[in-house]
């Protein structure tokens, strides 16, 4: 039988470096991300997991290397060009509009992608365009019943459910979750897992996590970072059991079971 032959990937890093006055928080970091995968950063705190974030999504400019995207060059472009060409983020702190409603935030969300922008206080009827659009989006994360009611009311599970609606407004090709259980008790962990599932249809999803049985529930590939590079990459049930990545990062637990 052949090797088993891995879809094309549609993101890219190679020699990714980002130093902060001369320290390597991501040293040379090659990755390739295949179309429609669920692809998992991991590793221990310092590892460079949230630094290699940034400068996939522009919030950080590499000091050296390449990330593109379907082919296209995107180290050094600005937050705004990157999600308009087809990559958005959610963040691991929910930063959200305490007295606007779900609703209301991802008609914004829709607006921003437009002509309108962020202009919606000259015309809210020109707002109210994409109520229907925003309806569907909350849906699909499980906030219909929740469409009206302010944000900062919403329980945390909730909340983070509606940053990912947010995330999904932009319709990107890949979507990328910082931390998306973060805090989060069992049930919504739980809840949260299902999403991922059902959102990731038709779109790439690169998340960074700390629960590894959320790691071995959703992901098609996991890389382990450590000291800001690769250590090791594959399916998690093939890394689960590599001694470095129990050393540096799954514990002994992981390596009894």
């Amino acid at each position: 039988m052949g090797a088993t032959v891995r879809p094309a990937p549609v993101l890219t890093a190679r020699g990714l470096v980002r130093e902060f006055r001369g320290f390597r928080a991501v040293d040379g970091v090659d990755l390739d991300v295949a179309e429609g995968a669920v692809h998992a950063l991991v590793g221990p705190n310092g590892a460079g997991k949230t630094t290699l974030f940034n400068l996939l999504t522009g919030f950080l400019k590499p000091t050296s290397g390449s990330v593109r995207l379907d082919g296209r060059e995107l180290a050094g472009s600005s937050p705004e060009r990157i999600a308009r060409l087809g990559l958005a983020r959610s963040f691991q702190i929910t930063s959200l509009f305490a007295e606007l409603t779900p609703r209301r935030h991802v008609e914004l969300a829709l607006a921003g992608r437009t002509g309108l922008g962020w202009r919606f206080w000259k015309s809210d009827r020109a707002l109210g365009r994409f109520a229907d659009r925003a309806v569907e989006l909350l849906a699909q994360v499980g906030l219909e019943e929740h469409a009206e009611t302010p944000a900062g009311a919403l329980a945390y599970g909730r909340k983070r459910a509606l940053e990912l609606a947010l995330a999904l407004a932009l319709d990107p090709k890949v979507l990328l979750l910082d931390e998306p259980t973060a805090g989060m008790g069992v049930e919504d962990v739980d809840r949260t897992v299902e999403l991922v599932r059902r959102v990731r249809a038709g779109r790439t999803v690169v998340l960074v996590e700390h629960n590894m049985s959320v790691v071995s529930s959703l992901a098609d590939r996991v890389t382990v970072l450590q000291h800001g590079r690769v250590l090791v990459e594959g399916p998690y049930a093939e890394i689960r059991h590599d001694p470095r990545v129990i050393t540096a990062y799954l514990g002994d637990a992981h390596a009894a079971s």
